[in-house]
């Protein structure tokens, strides 16, 4: 239900629009076209779901744009490949309902969890395009030079185009946080809502919804084919006696709750250099659920942990499959070494709240402490 709906989205055509809205009403502010990305990738993390499609659709549609206007390539190229990461962390991030489906946790409680680091990581993404925009000066300002519409001509778009998809994510972020519906009911909901926005938009076809249909059907073949794939792995070493004997030892090791989080973290955080997030799942979780659970870790904690790694290892040289994305919707000028470069301070902040989230993990858990009573 979450691919369906972000799938119905995406190719009705509703999600560019609304990137068009948010680009009339942001003005006047250095590096606007930077901002309009992470803020436009962003709300569209919680219309698709998909980090990949969320880097496409802004590298196809944003890049040439902010290149044309004059902006320096690392500050077009750094917030589209960065803010696309964001939609493993906002409902209905398809990887969360994968990896609380995998680990046995909460899916509702693990994706309120994410929304605060999520929101967290924007802010100090345009905090710092102002910034550089302020003190290096490679944002150039067709920028600055008036639209001549007024405050309410630029408004209309976004309560047109915007405002109703919002609608759409607190019918489905609500009927969960208000115990009405269980995660597949309330992505339910939130399907049968953007069809009904489609229709209202007049933007559904048999064609778009045919589409959809069938790309959520080949998404949701391979995601069941690797839960197969998981379970009968963990099986394995259950039965094989590798994950009670390493659990044995690194019980004998008496491990605190933050050392055993800090090794999940440098194994992901490698290991995200390499391969890919649905790999780093199948390998690692039989290991590290046991662990966890044997110290007594919090295990919204360790799956919030689990997606910000996943995160930081899509943008992650020599294989972060965005550099990748990136470098397929990039002109063909943009080399895949410049995309590398211009990702690395929005890196460095991704890094930066996954340690303010291991640090003081409360930033993230009272959400889901406050609204399910934990």
């Amino acid at each position: 239900m979450c691919i369906i709906m972000g799938e119905l989205r995406l190719h009705t055509g509703m999600a560019a629009a609304a990137i068009s809205a948010v680009e009339r009403l942001i003005l006047r502010l250095p590096g606007r076209m930077p901002i309009v990305s992470v803020v436009s990738g962003t709300m569209f993390a919680a219309l698709s779901g998909s980090s990949m499609a969320n880097t496409a659709m802004l590298g196809s549609t944003l890049l040439p744009q902010m290149l044309r206007q004059g902006y320096a390539p690392q500050l077009a190229i750094g917030p589209i490949v960065a803010v696309g990461g964001i939609a493993i962390l906002i409902p209905p991030s398809a990887l969360a309902v994968l990896l609380g489906s995998l680990a046995k946790l909460s899916i509702s409680e693990l994706l309120i969890a994410g929304i605060m680091p999520a929101l967290i990581m924007a802010v100090l993404f345009v905090a710092y395009i102002v910034a550089r925009s302020l003190i290096v000066g490679d944002a150039k300002e067709p920028d600055a030079v008036a639209t001549g519409e007024s405050f309410l001509q630029r408004a209309w778009p976004f309560l047109r185009d915007v405002v109703p998809l919002f609608a759409i994510f607190l019918a489905v972020v609500g009927s969960l946080l208000g115990g009405f519906a269980t995660p597949t009911e309330s992505a339910a909901v939130g399907v049968a809502a953007t069809l009904i926005a489609a229709l209202l938009y007049r933007r559904l076809s048999l064609h778009n919804l045919g589409h959809s249909m069938m790309q959520a059907a080949k998404i949701s073949g391979m995601l069941l084919f690797i839960i197969v794939g998981s379970t009968t792995f963990s099986q394995i070493l259950a039965f094989s006696g590798a994950a009670s004997g390493l659990l044995r030892l690194l019980t004998a090791m008496e491990l605190t709750q933050l050392q055993v989080i800090l090794i999940v973290v440098a194994v992901l955080l490698i290991l995200g250099c390499f391969i890919d997030q649905v790999s780093m799942m199948m390998i690692t979780l039989p290991f590290f659920i046991p662990m966890a659970e044997a110290v007594g870790v919090d295990m919204i904690w360790l799956g919030l942990v689990y997606l910000l790694c996943l995160e930081i290892a899509l943008i992650t040289p020599p294989f972060g499959l965005l550099l990748f994305v990136m470098k397929g919707v990039a002109p063909p000028e943009i080399t895949l070494g410049r995309i590398t470069t211009a990702v690395v301070p929005f890196l460095l902040i991704q890094l930066g709240v996954l340690a303010l989230i291991i640090g003081w993990p409360q930033v993230a858990l009272f959400l889901p402490d406050m609204l399910f009573a934990r």
